[in-house]
């Protein structure tokens, strides 16, 4: 793939990050030091794995971070530990680690969480929010693709924009923030029929279905911009041959690993056919993390200024 075809999330992020530290260090010199605690119930592999990638984040940012780590936790407990921590003065935001364990709801956890607090954007208040046009925070993944697309000089206004997923953490909030655009926005899924043929008419393609390798050559419309945001992993050798051809750094990986991480997209046919394309890993991975720093700095700004008014 061409440099010049590439949407670099990860130039993106870092620009987030600075932007995020120097705002947090001018918080901090004027008293409020912005605060993320960060909840982690269970011992999903991945979830410390993100969870530790947070920590690095925010500590290089400035922001007091506090990690709350529980091997297992009843939802009671769970749900007393989010309402110590909306009363407290020091937390600007909060952040529930996903997946939670069976028999903890996620939609209960979630809504616990004060909506002025509320770092990843997930609660319902916020969502309603979004859907308004009224300012709120934004999941974080959606909205780091949202500053990938305008850092990288891509006028939104007018262009058929087609999200494949319908999760509330992607797919849902990615299509509002489309549609703020003005974009015309379909949202596909694992139900739509004849979804390449729909896939085929977006000028603006956002794949969030969480498939290895869904959205072949076949599905998009020679010149779109392509945004891959499935992070899946592969343990197959037939798969590791198939999607990387010729590969011998990912081949590489994979005998050393067993494994290797792959989009949503096919990285073998999607890119002849873009404009523009984010690769996996490296494109819409590292603006979550530099979204997280700037919602949380954005909420310790507005609690700042509520403080400051009192």
């Amino acid at each position: 793939m061409p440099p010049s075809k590439i949407l670099d999330g990860k130039r993106v992020a870092a620009e987030i990050r600075s932007e995020a530290a120097k705002e947090a260090a001018r918080l901090t010199e004027d008293g409020h030091a912005p605060g993320l605690a960060v909840v982690l119930v269970g011992d999903d592999p991945a979830s410390g794995v993100y969870v530790r990638g947070k920590e690095t984040a925010a500590r290089e940012a400035g922001i007091r971070e506090q990690t709350f780590r529980f091997p297992t936790l009843t939802e009671a407990a769970l749900l007393k530990t989010i309402d110590i921590l909306n009363r407290d003065d020091s937390v600007d935001g909060i952040l529930i680690q996903l997946p939670l364990p069976k028999g903890i709801s996620t939609q209960k956890v979630l809504e616990a969480v004060d909506p002025k607090k509320d770092a990843d954007g997930f609660h319902p208040f916020n969502t309603g929010r979004l859907v308004q046009g009224k300012p709120a925070p934004v999941p974080c993944t959606p909205a780091g693709i949202m500053e990938m697309l305008r850092r990288e000089g891509i006028a939104l206004q007018g262009l058929r924009a087609v999200v494949v997923g319908r999760s509330d953490i992607v797919g849902k909030p990615m299509a509002s923030l489309l549609l703020a655009s003005n974009c015309t926005v379909t949202i596909a899924h694992s139900k739509t029929r004849d979804l390449p043929g729909v896939c085929r008419e977006a000028d603006l393609l956002v794949a969030a279905i969480g498939r290895a390798g869904l959205v072949t050559g076949d599905y998009v419309k020679e010149g779109a911009i392509v945004v891959d945001v499935g992070m899946n992993r592969i343990d197959r050798a037939e798969d590791v041959a198939r999607f990387f051809p010729g590969d011998a750094a990912r081949e590489a990986a994979f005998r050393k690993n067993g494994s290797v991480l792959m989009g949503d997209c096919d990285p073998s046919t999607v890119p002849a056919r873009a404009s523009r394309y984010t690769p996996v890993p490296g494109g819409v991975g590292p603006l979550t993390i530099a979204m997280l720093l700037s919602n949380t700095v954005a909420l310790a700004h507005a609690r700042a200024k509520v403080r400051r008014t009192e």
